[in-house]
């Protein structure tokens, strides 16, 4: 006499079709997850003083704390995740290598100054920055560094391109 052996069937699909489904149904809720709230990915940021200096006289201009996004995901997120930030506040991208990079105000509630830096800590190019709707704007510059600050910060403190940046990296 011969025996068999049943397995699970959903929907005439054995017990590895169905876990395959399982597997399959948790991934695209976890991607729709990211997708609609990619902060999940950012995890702690480190965090630095940044000062502006004038470019001529070596004469601190202002400071300003700000959390370093340093990652794909961390640069990717940058401030949207933030519901507002206080007038010596900011975020600091740090880009692998110098080049032109391109910003835009996805899911942004509130106005920043995007400040374009040189690897010698030089500002190359500010932009003054709103919230938008789509399209997206994207503000262009050049640098290895990028600051985000609140809107009028550059301008309160004289900061403009030719200025330099200075900071340390944890």
């Amino acid at each position: 006499m011969t025996r068999r052996r049943l397995g699970l069937t959903v929907g005439g699909v054995g017990s590895a079709g169905a876990a395959a489904l399982v597997v399959l149904i948790v991934g695209i809720a976890v991607v729709a997850a990211l997708a609609t709230n990619p902060a999940v990915l950012v995890g702690d940021y480190d965090t630095t003083t940044v000062e502006a200096v004038d470019g001529e006289t070596n004469e601190s201009l202002a400071t300003v704390e700000v959390r370093i996004a340093d990652g794909i995901a961390k640069r990717y997120v940058g401030l949207s995740a933030t519901e507002s930030i206080g007038p010596d506040e900011g975020m600091l991208f740090v880009h692998d290598e110098a080049g032109e990079y391109a910003y835009v105000m996805r899911d942004m509630a509130f106005a920043i100054d995007i400040v374009f830096v040189a690897p010698d800590g030089t500002v190359t190019e500010i932009h003054e920055a709103e919230p938008e709707s789509r399209p997206l704007t994207e503000y262009r510059g050049t640098g290895r560094y990028v600051l985000e600050v609140p809107r009028g910060w550059s301008a309160r403190n004289d900061v403009e391109p030719g200025d330099r940046i200075r900071f340390e990296l944890p």
